[in-house]
């Protein structure tokens, strides 16, 4: 898998935007943003135990959960889902528990390519340019690429 992740933070604005392509079917991708069991197999980065309080991705559902290191530091995230529709678009909001009051609305287009290829493309709002730029300095890129990655391999290993 050779699909890099690409991230872009405009300047002077409180967007981070980012696309990664997959050798895989939209429906697939899309299936492995959506279902728990199999969220928990690549969402962040390597190294991270993840457990979900709750995690509903429909129009109108939320989603809380855990991300613990291996030095046993535990990081919380929670949202809203508030438009999902099936293996096209979900907008989502986003919050770190270690910066409560600062959401970030994200939007996500999944997009199929063809010949069993898709793209993702996301788009997040901060409330403000330290917030967006927080988020930026945060490790996000190498979370995100090590996540992607670890789908391309559970996408690879069995069918979703």
């Amino acid at each position: 898998m050779s699909n890099p992740l690409h991230l872009t933070v405009p300047e002077g604005l409180p967007f981070i935007d980012f696309e990664r392509e997959f050798d895989f079917p939209v429906a697939d991708v899309f299936r492995a943003h959506k279902d728990p069991a199999l969220i928990t197999r690549w969402l962040g980065p390597r190294g991270m135990k993840m457990e979900i309080n709750h995690f509903d991705f429909r129009t109108g559902g939320s989603y809380s959960y855990l991300h613990t290191g291996p030095d046993g530091v535990p990081y919380e995230f929670s949202g809203v889902y508030h438009t999902v529709r099936e293996n096209e678009f979900a907008i989502q909001t986003f919050e770190f528990g270690g910066y409560p009051d600062v959401v970030s609305i994200e939007f996500l287009t999944f997009e199929d390519l063809g010949n069993g290829r898709s793209r993702v493309r996301g788009h997040s709002v901060y409330p403000t340019l330290e917030a967006r730029d927080g988020m930026a300095q945060s490790g996000m890129e190498g979370g995100m690429t090590e996540g992607y990655e670890r789908l391309d391999e559970l996408l690879s290993s069995a069918k979703v």
